[in-house]
């Protein structure tokens, strides 16, 4: 049975997704990569020892699995020269705001999936929302989620309108946490307190927060008033969040993001 999966694209997510398929296993030889820069060829084939090539040629026949990690914008140059040889494979994109009509259109099959991951995924904590047009079937499904899962988690949504949701929470959401450790670092600073212990204190207050949010299923508002005493320190703090409409513009700062990617589907095409 093939099992070779072509990477379009060698990346920093398509060195996520390589390098947690060596993890689990997978044979480097069954692992294909195309991308035009010698130094990204150079460093895929050294540290896994895949097999890599500067341009598209019939190897590409060999795919049962073809991975769009390309920037979007370049999807449809990077495609045109792929599609007489792509068409019985399964197709993955981890591109953002390329709908699977183009991808589809591109490929000439029906058979594609979209993955929306995020940054975490690169030390295999990540989570990616799943989208699959009507032609996947479940073992193709499974097929994604096992080539997903050395990276995190995964999430299906059942309509593609919604992997713009789930761009805005979770693509993005890395950068909405470093904003507020920046902020927590700013903080310590003017308290006091060095860049070093702020960063210290933030990011271990932001790891053990979400654990303990993961360890029952209390919803967020209950955990947060738990320990908000009224009167206290806590309770302090979030009134002036509160009187600053803080919470109000984190979900309007979501929303924008949820309508540009919106705007770039639209951009770069879906039918």
């Amino acid at each position: 049975m093939n099992d070779t999966i072509v990477f379009i694209g060698g990346g920093q997510m398509a060195r996520a997704l390589i390098g947690g398929l060596m993890h689990s296993g997978r044979r480097p030889a069954s692992v294909l990569v195309v991308d035009p820069g010698d130094t990204a060829r150079q460093a895929l084939a050294s540290r896994f020892g895949v097999r890599t090539r500067p341009a598209v040629d019939d190897a590409l026949a060999q795919a049962a699995t073809v991975v769009w990690a390309v920037k979007p914008q370049l999807f449809a140059e990077a495609a045109a020269p792929c599609a007489p040889w792509v068409g019985g494979a399964l197709q993955l994109s981890v591109m953002a705001g390329v709908r699977s009509d183009a991808i589809a259109r591109a490929t000439g099959t029906e058979c594609v999936v979209r993955a929306m991951p995020n940054t975490p995924a690169l030390i295999g904590q990540g989570i990616a929302g799943l989208y699959a047009r009507e032609a996947v079937d479940a073992a193709q499904r499974r097929q994604v989620e096992q080539l997903l899962a050395p990276t995190g988690q995964t999430l299906w949504v059942a309509q593609e309108a919604d992997l713009d949701a789930v761009t805005a929470l979770s693509g993005s959401g890395p950068a909405y946490v470093f904003y507020f450790v920046e902020a927590m670092v700013q903080a310590a600073v003017e308290m006091g307190l060095s860049a070093a212990q702020g960063r210290a204190l933030a990011l271990a207050t932001f790891a053990g927060a979400t654990a303990l949010a993961q360890s029952g299923d209390d919803p967020p508002e209950l955990l947060r008033e738990r320990v908000t005493s009224k009167g206290g320190t806590t309770h302090e703090a979030v009134s002036s969040l509160d009187a600053s409409g803080v919470k109000a513009a984190f979900v309007r700062a979501i929303r924008a993001a949820q309508q540009r990617a919106q705007a770039l589907g639209d951009e770069y095409g879906g039918g």
